[in-house]
């Protein structure tokens, strides 16, 4: 896995990777997390954030035809981390409900139970999902 630091232009930093939009990519998407999250101090929010982008990953490879994705994980201020996978479809995520016997359907729920906040925002040749975690204080 090659991870690489990217300067964002409002200053925050970021980590990103390219990868194939297929479920298993989303073992090098938890890595990226844990990295980020290891050198922004901010491990506490590793479970979470590897749930977070197991379930962008899963739902992009699931509902899109794109043959890439991009993975970033971003630093705010020290206030949040913002973990947002993009891919080439304008489909928009929608939350179904999902009954009790349904093996999938869950992904939003998830995602909306676990961060801060999340959300979409259309871009001209795709979209981005992203959720963000609060931050815990350093000392």
């Amino acid at each position: 896995m090659t991870v690489t630091a990217t300067p964002r232009p409002t200053g925050h930093p970021g980590y990103t990777e390219t990868l194939p939009c297929e479920t298993q990519s989303a073992r090098a998407a938890r890595r990226l997390v844990l990295v980020a999250l290891a050198v922004w101090g901010q491990e506490q929010l590793t479970d979470d954030g590897q749930l977070i982008v197991t379930e962008l990953v899963a739902n992009a490879a699931q509902h899109t035809s794109s043959h890439l994705i991009r993975v970033r994980i971003t630093y705010q201020d020290d206030a949040f981390v913002r973990i947002g996978v993009v891919d080439k479809s304008r489909r928009l995520p929608t939350a179904t409900p999902a009954g009790d016997g349904d093996t999938s359907g869950r992904g939003l729920a998830l995602i909306n139970a676990l961060a801060t906040q999340w959300g979409c925002d259309p871009l001209p040749w795709g979209k981005r999902v992203w959720a963000d975690l609060t931050c815990e204080r350093n000392p």
